[in-house]
């Protein structure tokens, strides 16, 4: 059985992550996007910019500009609900292979149209929605419009609890709907969010049959964030961890140990590097890094854990990673093309970690189309602030 150090596992998911030392590429198109964040298994997209910052720092040269394009306009990216149901930017060329795992998936606990809409309701619904959205970009009032003219006035009525307000029943099949690949983001009108069809994207698009997609699934977040166990599996999927180990079972894969830790990856994807991890870098909000890569206490070592976690949560915070741990947190605050970027390290930066971070923080600025300031000091801002 194959034994293995951390620092050999660190460094093989910082060289997966394209986070090592990035080498010039002064014109980044459409394709190279696609294939970091199919690498990374999707960017968390709850906030844009972070998303743009995550592709961004993993494709030099870079903007958050081109990101936008290779989303919209070359549909090279998709904007959806991934991995625990939150918003996901996505290799459009992976759609099929999400949507035939997340479907394959336990019911979700989130999952309320069974509580709001019978079977027969959320069918009607599910199909209003793709019909409304097959050539067209609408936001939820309009969407609401459409479903109602076609199902009837009951999917309007407003019964489903939201944030201290009342959204319309038909909204309790959303999840349902951008699980099953029926409906994906649109562009933003103004501040509105639309809704649109995932065959704007690939015209013949059609889910991988459901076994087939949980292993490729499978297989894709190993050579990301392995060596994995199951329960790591699925707390990145948010699935019970007693069924992620039975998919685990079933399916061909190479058992390996972590400094004595069973873990697994892919079928013969056993290369690892010799070297140490290495590099500095800046990663924003629920960077796909952070978020997916266990055991936390390993990649939060010491008082990372206590500065950089909220509840045993990853994400909430923005990292400063040093040698493929975290080592700090950071903040930005925008004002026009102006950039403050305030950076508190939990140990002493030596000279050349030093000019790694300005030029990280310049590169940051360059990403967001932006000029970019750093100063050292504490972060007094909150998670998720």
């Amino acid at each position: 059985m194959t034994e293995l150090s951390w620092d050999q596992v660190s460094a093989r998911r910082l060289a997966r992550h394209r986070l090592r030392t990035p080498k010039p590429d002064p014109a980044p198109d459409a394709g190279r996007m696609a294939d970091v964040v199919s690498a990374i298994c999707g960017a968390h997209a709850q906030i844009a910019s972070a998303a743009e910052l995550s592709i961004g720092l993993r494709v030099p040269g870079a903007t958050r500009d081109q990101v936008r394009r290779a989303l919209w306009r070359d549909r090279t990216l998709v904007k959806t609900r991934g991995p625990r149901g939150t918003v996901h930017l996505l290799a459009a060329a992976d759609l099929p292979m999400w949507v035939g795992a997340l479907t394959a998936l336990p019911a979700p606990s989130w999952e309320r149209s069974a509580v709001l809409l019978t079977p027969r309701q959320t069918e009607q619904v599910l199909a209003a929605i793709a019909d409304a959205v097959a050539e067209a970009d609408l936001t939820s009032a309009e969407l609401t419009e459409e479903i109602v003219a076609r199902t009837g006035s009951w999917a309007g009525d407003l019964v489903m609890e939201a944030f201290q307000d009342k959204w319309p029943r038909w909204m309790a099949a959303m999840t349902a709907a951008s699980r099953g690949g029926v409906i994906c983001f649109g562009p933003n009108r103004g501040r509105a969010t639309t809704y649109t069809s995932p065959t704007r994207w690939l015209p013949d698009f059609a889910p991988m049959p459901g076994p087939a997609a949980l292993a490729a699934l499978v297989r894709s977040y190993l050579h990301a964030y392995g060596p994995a166990t199951p329960a790591q599996f699925a707390r990145w999927l948010a699935v019970p961890p007693g069924w992620a180990t039975l998919l685990f079972d079933s399916l061909h894969l190479t058992e390996v140990t972590v400094e004595g830790t069973p873990a697994w990856v892919a079928a013969g994807d056993t290369e690892f590097p010799d070297d140490r991890p290495s590099g500095l870098r800046l990663l924003p909000y629920f960077d796909a890094y952070v978020v997916g890569c266990h055991p936390r206490e390993r990649l939060f070592p010491g008082p990372a854990a206590e500065r950089a976690l909220a509840g045993g949560q990853a994400g909430n915070y923005p990292v400063l990673l040093v040698d493929g741990v975290v080592a700090g947190v950071w903040h930005q605050r925008r004002s026009g093309r102006s950039i403050r970027v305030a950076v508190e390290p939990l140990g002493t930066l030596g000279a050349a970690q030093q000019r790694a971070l300005a030029e990280e923080v310049e590169r940051i600025g360059e990403i967001l189309e932006g000029k970019a300031s750093l100063t050292i000091g504490t972060v007094s801002v909150g998670p998720h602030a």
